[in-house]
């Protein structure tokens, strides 16, 4: 079995898990401040948790949240944990049959839900997890409920410029991915319009990978408050806003029935309101 990963109760912080951990902080500490600019008073609310000596997942993670006029509900949760998967859970993990189940995963997920119709929900995540192999994965995308054409044209603008830095190709590759992941087969209908989408990344090179996951993490931080800025003092009635709420419902059923993420933390016996913060406060069907 790989020694590093060994079951400690502390992580080493000279593995690579621990030092991805740490920048996925400090990324979640740029967004925050970026997000609490656009709010006059409301300010996110940090939360740790654990797992106690024993149980087969240790580690833990700190959740932030925030209510507010701009943002109706937006979450920024880094996690770094290690373990051991279930024995029916290992089968859907590459690796994890070989490394008798043991695992380190540790990444940073974001989902906003936003006051305002006109600007857009979205979504970013990227992890890292090792088995018997390790690998990247993430992407971001958006969700509007009214779309802009110049929205959506400089989210996907600002996502590949990191993924041309990365190899040639691999735009392409991820903007098909993610159209096919977030798809709502029984509604026959995208979640949204888009963005980047990989997993399993592990090209043989881990710095060129981990610098490409991390120009991602920047790339959102950079387009992303444009947008938000671009939309959030719109007029809106209660129609719009009505619309939205039905728009949520599709979010919902994307996240419960089909996303990997939450499938994920309910393997892991993760915190379930960490990993389902993903969910808005207000919705409608």
């Amino acid at each position: 079995m790989n020694a590093d990963l060994k079951s400690t109760s502390t992580p080493d912080p000279n593995d690579f898990a621990t030092q991805f951990a740490s920048w996925c902080r400090d990324l979640q500490q740029r967004i925050c401040a970026a997000f609490e600019s656009f709010e006059p008073k409301s300010r996110f609310e940090t939360r740790t948790w654990t797992r106690p000596e024993g149980h087969r997942l240790q580690g833990g993670g700190v959740s932030r949240m925030m209510r507010g006029d701009v943002f109706e509900k937006v979450g920024v949760n880094v996690s770094h944990v290690w373990g051991t998967f279930s024995p029916q859970f290992r089968s859907q993990i590459p690796g994890a049959e070989e490394s008798e189940g043991r695992f380190t995963a540790c990444g940073i997920s974001l989902v906003a839900h936003m006051m305002n119709p006109y600007v857009p929900a979205v979504h970013m995540n990227l992890r890292y997890l090792r088995t018997s192999r390790e690998w990247f994965g993430g992407g971001a995308d958006l969700t509007p409920t009214f779309p802009f054409e110049e929205d959506t044209r400089q989210f996907h603008e600002a996502l590949k410029a990191a993924c041309d830095a990365y190899r040639p190709d691999a735009y392409q590759e991820y903007k098909e991915w993610c159209d096919r992941y977030f798809y709502l087969p029984h509604r026959k209908e995208p979640r949204g319009v888009g963005g980047i989408f990989f997993d399993e990344l592990s090209s043989g090179d881990r710095e060129k990978d981990v610098a490409f996951v991390r120009a991602v993490g920047e790339a959102f931080l950079s387009v992303y408050p444009q947008i938000v800025a671009r939309r959030k003092d719109t007029p809106y009635d209660e129609a719009a806003r009505d619309r939205l709420l039905y728009k949520r419902g599709r979010y919902v059923e994307f996240n419960l029935v089909y996303d990997r993420g939450t499938k994920f933390g309910f393997g892991t016996d993760a915190d379930p309101e960490a990993y389902l913060m993903s969910l808005p406060p207000v919705v409608k069907w």
